[in-house]
């Protein structure tokens, strides 16, 4: 915490953040004394460069492509750090006197989660890095409430979180190699189409949305949709909102996009992510082009987008209709007709690559399109996909 910050405070709300960080013996302590105890209590030093080199071994990953996941980290720190600035604190007071503290975004007077930026679809890092050393101040926001989700459920401090946890995956396991993000739009509503697989877990929701964080010059969400099920199970209907997550329907589609954000949608649906290891990356019908009639309706161009690696982390040897009507059974609600049967209950370490295609535009903006011209569409951008899935897959050396 800066000390010339904390300085500026009254001893009472020295105290009163001293209460709220548990410094043991506050209340015998001047002013000076509780300025020395608190700084540096909400930005503890990041991690050195040395303990960066010191890798966990990951079977299947070589030490190599480890550091180089190392060195992606560090650029991406440092765009993260040029949007916040340290220097400055949140004057942000709640109702029942808690200061906020958080550090300003650049070129605010205030911190991500009150008013500066907007949060909502600009991932903006709260302490200005990643890290599980900045999880004690999230969580300090999170009990005291001092924000709001949006309609839909983002929390935009525990899906900041998720991000830090989930690269893990997204640079150290998968390591997923990114090409055409310029694609992808920095203002405005946009909807992300991609080809869909997993069997186990969407894996490639979670990667789409951590490819335009991680890679994007500005780190814009991923309303990713999802069926059913991820809004009916007990607790993961609860995270799977607060990471930002959208439901498969057309009202937080339609909320997504109205609002400007990105919207990723896999129009494969459950009949892509349930195919076996032989149908691999061979794309499935995309419906009847609903898809496209949202985007229509709500002007927001169409970005196709060919994810390799995620129909090879779970390989599929066969599925079951059996297994399905079980599920029904429990979820009468979900619209499942085979449940995919796969061996391994550990990722493989598959390298991932993803390609954003040219974005479309929409056609006649804020009218429903004519429905031949809608399955054209439909078909033209599945087989766009399905044209750079190939090519990617001719060039790939190997899944590993």
């Amino acid at each position: 915490m800066e000390r010339t910050w904390l300085e500026s405070l009254t001893k009472a709300d020295l105290v009163e953040l001293a209460r709220e960080l548990d410094v043991a013996g506050r209340s015998r302590m001047n002013k000076a004394a509780l300025v020395a105890a608190l700084a540096g209590q909400l930005d503890p030093a990041p991690a050195s460069p040395e303990s960066a080199e010191r890798l966990l071994p990951i079977p299947g990953v070589p030490r190599e492509q480890r550091l180089e996941a190392s060195a992606r980290r560090q650029a991406l720190s440092e765009r993260l750090a040029a949007m916040v600035d340290t220097g400055g604190r949140c004057p942000w007071v709640s109702f029942e006197g808690h200061i906020c503290g958080l550090p300003v975004v650049r070129g605010s007077d205030v911190c991500g989660l009150h008013g500066g930026g907007n949060i909502y679809d600009t991932a903006i890092p709260l302490m200005g890095r990643l890290g599980f050393d900045t999880w004690p101040t999230l969580l300090r926001q999170s009990f005291l409430a001092t924000y709001d989700v949006d309609p839909i459920g983002l929390d935009p401090v525990f899906a900041e979180m998720a991000w830090h946890v989930l690269n893990g995956l997204y640079f150290d396991y998968f390591r997923v190699e990114v090409e055409g993000i310029e694609n992808v739009p920095m203002q405005g509503p946009a909807m992300l189409v991609a080809n869909h697989g997993g069997a186990a877990l969407p894996y490639d929701g979670a990667i789409l949305n951590l490819a335009v964080f991680n890679e994007a010059p500005k780190p814009r969400r991923v309303r990713v949709m999802g069926t059913e099920i991820f809004n009916m199970l007990p607790w993961v209907s609860h995270v799977y909102r607060k990471v930002g997550a959208a439901y498969a329907a057309r009202a937080d589609a339609d909320y997504v996009l109205s609002h400007g954000h990105l919207l990723g949608v896999f129009p494969e649906g459950e009949a892509g992510f349930m195919k076996t290891i032989r149908q691999a990356y061979r794309l499935q019908r995309f419906g009847r082009g609903g898809f496209i009639d949202v985007a229509e309706r709500n002007a927001a161009p169409i970005v196709p987008v060919a994810i390799i690696g995620s129909e090879e982390v779970h390989p599929a040897v066969t599925v079951s209709k059996r297994l399905a009507r079980l599920v029904r059974l429990f979820f009468p609600q979900q619209r499942v007709d085979e449940i995919a049967i796969f061996l391994n209950p550990i990722p493989l370490p598959v390298r991932w690559h993803l390609r954003f295609l040219p974005p479309q535009e929409p056609e006649e903006p804020g009218v429903t399109p004519d429905p031949l011209r809608l399955l054209e569409r439909t078909e033209d951008i599945r087989r766009s996909i399905q044209n750079n899935l190939e090519d990617m897959l001719a060039k790939r050396r190997s899944a590993f």
